[in-house]
């Protein structure tokens, strides 16, 4: 199925986000907070029995209210008021099971990045990085943005990584591309937002030689050789390393205009 498009049930459910289910685009009022993480935890075990302890540790974690089964009982009856026809939650004799609900908008992410990958492979760099691009632009905010559950806390923290590295990817591939100075202040940006990731740091590095800056790149590497010193007590890695002894001996592959292949 392409973007924009719902699965067999009729109601297209997205986590890229915030929780939201539409039907014909019209969005479906999905409950109180609880409710509505009770039903991105039963959405994320694709069709998958979930027992009623593991559901309610993944809701509530280990110290759950007194009367936590009366409201797993309230809320499923909830979600399926809400939903109606279509999607089906049931109850199996070992745990609730959702079916006939896909994560819409992660089945197309997954599709966006396997091309991307593929067309990569292929050496097609520029359609790689329109994959990409069309990828990034699934997000509406953090993954399962605003629902409080030990289980939706540990899926953001592995999507956020996830989303990471496809926009590493993407922006690797525009430096290759020769866009090395519109992405200086993005990249400037992104590592002021996570200044101990390497791999961002030496995208930065990269940008900034490509338009000319080495000074400006000889002193990023420094101000991230000093970050991880005082934060893991570590020196940069491999790749960080080997790049600051290209630029250093002034590499001409990293100048303006050379052709830079991005790892």
């Amino acid at each position: 199925m392409g973007e924009g498009t719902t699965g067999t049930s009729g109601v297209r459910f997205e986590l890229l986000g915030p929780l939201r289910a539409l039907r014909d685009g019209e969005e479906i009022p999905l409950g109180p907070p609880k409710q509505r993480s009770v039903l991105a935890v039963l959405l994320l075990q694709e069709g998958r029995s979930l027992s009623y302890d593991g559901l309610v540790e993944a809701v509530w974690g280990g110290a759950p209210p007194v009367h936590v089964r009366n409201l797993v009982q309230k809320y499923v009856s909830g979600l399926r008021r809400a939903l109606g026809d279509g999607p089906r939650l049931s109850w199996t004799g070992a745990g609730y099971r959702l079916t006939g609900a896909d994560i819409d908008d992660l089945r197309e992410r997954r599709r966006l990045v396997d091309s991307a990958r593929a067309a990569r492979e292929a050496g097609q760099v520029a359609q790689a990085v329109e994959l990409a691009r069309r990828a990034e632009e699934l997000w509406r905010g953090e993954f399962a943005e605003g629902l409080q559950a030990p289980y939706l806390a540990a899926e953001r923290l592995r999507w956020a990584e996830k989303r990471l590295t496809v926009l590493e990817a993407r922006l690797g591939g525009e430096i290759e591309l020769g866009r090395s100075f519109e992405y200086v202040h993005e990249l400037v940006r992104l590592v002021a937002a996570h200044p101990l990731r390497e791999r961002l740091v030496e995208l930065l590095m990269l940008a900034l030689c490509r338009s000319g800056r080495p000074a400006d790149a000889l002193t990023a590497y420094e101000s991230a050789r000093h970050r991880l010193a005082e934060s893991l007590g570590a020196d940069p890695g491999p790749a960080l390393r080997s790049l600051h002894a290209r630029i250093l001996r002034q590499d001409p592959e990293l100048m303006p205009g050379a052709a830079v292949a991005v790892s």
